[in-house]
């Protein structure tokens, strides 16, 4: 039946009545199969436009937040042999706690009462310095003897100046008196000749005259003679004067340079004094450290190095340690491409290695078994394998992290960014663009404490 008519006559005629239009029937299962292909496509075409979480997926290992919580290796502080351990892998131990005893190897300082012959040194160099220090005021109290003594002689040559100039002018009085009697004797000894001669003058009157002349011709060379004297004697007790400044200023000097170079041996004393007491400090410090003592609380994770005699270099590691109480965190390691969509204070779910998970990586929510966590730094320079690592801190306020956790495990981040359509997603994924570009309105990053200020 072709079925050419638009008035088709299938529906009257009753086909049950006819064998070879029931065994040739259409079978109807086709319409569900339709039906289904339709709902199916009905499905995955609403399916595209519900939402999708976009994310940055990365593999990291955990850590702690604090870098003094993490491990850290104890190290000999000086050259030495091991000469005792005082603890054992995995033993728990507090803060100054002995690790291993050490003994000295450098010969320098293998004297067993280095330290006590090294203050013996610092005694007696201080009774030096003191020794030192009362010569120098012995010689302070002599120079100023010596300038006292100095301004008493020249106060008394200065006096006997004085007098002698007073000498000098009494004698120059005399002298010219004495001339002038000279002079007078002269006169009388002429008039009383040419008396004489006139017959006026006996020849004694003129005798008599004679002699007086004489005698004040004795007397201008006395006087005369007196006054050399003392002119003499006044250049004799300048010379005096001279001599006893120079001659008191070279002692002064003198007890002025000694007391200047015990001052000066003083101080190379008291510098040799700091040089001892600070090798004596340094000694005393230096035997602190055969005792290899723990920084913190924790438990020893390893031994470094073994047995009894074994001889190490300062810097060398002994032991590791991990601390009791640490607040963890993950590392993760992200492309470059990717750094300009991580802040502070993003989520980040996490699946760490041995806890069962199930996750849908773009419907955060419908995930089981993930732990969150916040962005807490992001490194501004990149590492060596070519991408930047961010520290993720855990987020206790959802979910607290499981106890057994322990640093160095593993853990796989999933870093969740903007929402977007479930096609827009395949189709960017499809052509490899990265994530959209996105920033929240408000941005608040982890809190951190201050750094301690430096002592000074």
């Amino acid at each position: 039946m072709l079925n050419i008519s638009l008035n088709s006559i299938q529906n009257r005629i009753p086909d049950e009545e006819f064998t070879s239009l029931t065994a040739n029937h259409l079978s109807k299962s086709h319409r569900v199969i339709a039906r289904w292909i339709v709902g199916i496509i009905v499905a995955a075409v609403a399916l595209l436009f519900l939402p999708w979480t976009q994310n940055i997926q990365s593999k990291g290992k955990i850590t702690t937040l604090l870098p003094q919580q993490r491990p850290q290796t104890v190290q000999a502080n000086i050259d030495g042999r091991i000469e005792r351990w005082f603890v054992q892998e995995g033993q728990a131990i507090k803060k100054g706690d002995t690790i291993a005893l050490i003994s000295e190897i450098k010969t320098e300082y293998g004297d067993p009462q280095l330290l006590s012959r090294t203050e013996s040194q610092i005694t007696a160099k201080e009774s030096s310095k003191e020794a030192y220090n009362a010569k120098a005021q012995a010689l302070n109290i002599q120079a100023d003897a010596l300038a006292k003594e100095r301004d008493f002689k020249i106060n008394q040559l200065q006096n006997k100046v004085r007098q002698v100039q007073l000498k000098i002018i009494s004698d120059s009085i005399a002298l010219e008196q004495a001339h002038i009697d000279f002079q007078i004797a002269d006169r009388q000894l002429k008039r009383a000749q040419d008396l004489n001669e006139k017959g006026i003058k006996s020849l004694a009157d003129v005798e008599e005259k004679k002699q007086k002349y004489q005698s004040s011709v004795t007397k201008v060379t006395e006087a005369q003679n007196k006054l050399d004297i003392s002119r003499n004697e006044l250049n004799i007790t300048t010379i005096d004067l001279s001599s006893v400044r120079a001659n008191y200023d070279q002692k002064i000097a003198k007890a002025q340079s000694d007391r200047f170079s015990a001052l000066s041996a003083g101080y190379e004393a008291q510098s040799t004094i700091d040089k001892l007491k600070i090798q004596a400090s340094n000694y005393a410090t230096r035997q602190g450290f055969y005792s290899i003592t723990a920084p913190q609380d924790g438990y020893i994770v390893k031994t470094l190095k073994a047995g009894i005699g074994e001889t190490v270099k300062s810097g060398t590691e002994l032991a590791s340690i991990v601390p009791f109480d640490v607040q963890l965190a993950v590392e993760l390691y992200i492309k470059p491409m990717d750094l300009p969509l991580i802040y502070p204070g993003q989520e980040v779910r996490f699946i760490f290695d041995g806890w069962p998970a199930f996750i849908f990586s773009g419907w955060p929510s419908q995930s089981f078994g993930t732990y969150s966590g916040d962005v807490f730094a992001v490194d501004r320079v990149i590492s060596e394998n070519g991408k930047y690592r961010i520290l993720v801190a855990a987020n206790t306020v959802e979910k607290p992290w499981p106890d057994a956790l322990q640093i160095g495990g593993g853990a796989q981040g999933i870093a969740l960014l903007e929402r977007v359509p479930l096609w827009y997603e395949l189709w960017r994924q499809l052509n490899g663009f990265p994530p959209d570009f996105y920033r929240p309105e408000v941005v608040e990053p982890p809190k951190m404490k201050a750094p301690l200020k430096s002592v000074k």
